[in-house]
């Protein structure tokens, strides 16, 4: 059950390599029709990560409609004019390699990994998915199954799956962020043809893309494979939708109680935080850290190790482009109570509230940051990921560079006073998960 609820968390949001992070060089351009092209040589391996990243995620849905940009990250392999259906993967894995995609609150992210000498071939099969993807019924009846099935299996009928958007939907009343990037059976089942033409449309367009390739390239050849492949895509002619809406800030904790399929009871608290890139962001992350990361963290020793309280605990912030969420969690060890899990949660960040981090620990947590960040970026798939992230959120792709460095700038004073400022009775939502037997009939 601890591997299940981690994976759970930590594979919806993602942020030991103990080295100097090298500089990643990286070559940038737009084409006429608004693609920015992102290019990142490493020749040490004959492998390349083509990947493009489209400024969409689900708080740019219509609050009647949600779910359509996860839901693209699926029909977008159904194929093309140029593609069969079912093909897609075949090019790929007849080449010797490996594709996926993800969708966020805030982008979709697809991309191939593949042997150098196949870079033409990634490049291709991103193009065709810009511009000739096949947006019809029986891609679509297809895929509305599949998504549902993956909605079933992963929120509605899995232990816990529900805790991300049952906080979600209290921590916001208005901000897209309140419905889950899956979005709703009901949505999915309503969702006409041209709903999805007219999304696919409106954004997967070169104008609200990054391009962003990392492996065994040349510049000059690949340069010119894009203009082949790319430049002749044209520049989407909408306004692309991005949400304004500034969620008020809480007045007082709200507090809930979800019966689910469950044997242990948990404890979950969501606070709300300032958007990623924001100098108060760092701290909380790293305070976050400081709670959570490995049987050393003070949630883990405390509640875990010497209280006993909770078999498990943990808490990570939400990589978000406007004013976000971090989120604390405890599972209810056999015979304790979850006001037993939430008191020991509140005592250990009152300690951080009402102390200075000692100099022994912050200098491991400073270790654990970097060490972190430098694995993130070890592969060029994430080295790819990472440049296009920063140029698409803040306009700078050289932050992969020089990022680490706002980290290793927050001081044991700062993580005090974002724990003071943001982990706040009256700016949390606190859930009770309870099994379904103790419901009242």
């Amino acid at each position: 059950m601890n591997k299940l609820f981690s994976l759970l968390f930590l594979g919806l949001f993602s942020f030991q390599v103990s080295a100097q992070m090298n500089k990643v060089d990286f070559q940038e351009f737009t084409l006429d029709n608004g693609l920015h092209v992102i290019l990142h040589k490493d020749n040490s391996t004959p492998i390349v990560c083509v990947s493009v990243m489209y400024h969409v995620g689900s708080k740019n849905e219509n609050p009647d409609k949600t779910g359509f940009a996860h839901f693209f990250e699926h029909l977008l392999f159904e194929g093309t004019e140029n593609i069969g259906r079912g093909e897609y993967d075949k090019y790929v894995e007849n080449a010797g390699g490996t594709l996926n995609a993800n969708t966020t609150y805030d982008r979709t992210f697809y991309y191939e990994i593949l042997p150098s000498n196949q870079t033409e071939l990634g490049l291709w099969l991103e193009s065709e998915r810009m511009l000739h993807a096949i947006v019809a019924k029986e891609g679509i009846e297809t895929q509305r199954e599949v998504v549902k099935e993956e909605r079933r299996q992963r929120i509605d009928n899995q232990p816990y799956g529900s805790v991300v958007q049952e906080s979600m939907k209290r921590a916001y009343k208005d901000h897209p962020y309140k419905w889950p990037v899956i979005g709703y059976m009901e949505h999915l089942n309503a969702a006409e043809d041209a709903d999805y033409k007219n999304f696919y449309e409106d954004f997967y367009v070169p104008n609200n893309a990054v391009l962003s390739i990392a492996g065994d390239i040349d510049y000059d050849e690949v340069t010119g494979m894009i203009a082949k492949y790319f430049g002749g895509i044209p520049k989407g002619t909408k306004e692309i939708y991005r949400p304004s809406i500034v969620e008020a800030p809480m007045t007082g904790e709200i507090r809930d109680t979800i019966y689910d399929n469950i044997q242990l009871p948990a404890v979950v608290q969501t606070y709300r935080t300032p958007a990623q890139g924001t100098a108060d962001y760092y701290a909380v992350s790293m305070l976050s850290q400081l709670l959570s990361q490995g049987q050393s963290s003070r949630f883990y020793k405390a509640l875990v190790d010497e209280k006993q309280v909770a078999i498990q605990a943990g808490s990570f912030p939400f990589d978000l482009e406007d004013p976000g969420v971090s989120l604390a969690f405890g599972i209810t060890n056999m015979g304790k109570t979850p006001e037993a899990v939430e008191e020991a949660m509140d005592v250990e960040i009152k300690k951080v509230q009402d102390e200075l981090i000692g100099e022994k620990e912050f200098q491991k947590l400073r270790n654990q940051v970097e060490n972190d960040f430098i694995s993130g970026n070890s592969r060029v798939a994430g080295v790819a990921e990472s440049l296009a992230n920063y140029k698409m959120y803040y306009g700078d792709a050289n932050l992969i560079n020089t990022e680490l460095d706002r980290y290793l700038a927050v001081t044991r004073e700062d993580i005090q006073r974002v724990a003071k400022d943001y982990f706040r009775k009256d700016n949390r939502v606190v859930l009770y998960y309870l099994p379904k037997q103790n419901a009242q009939p």
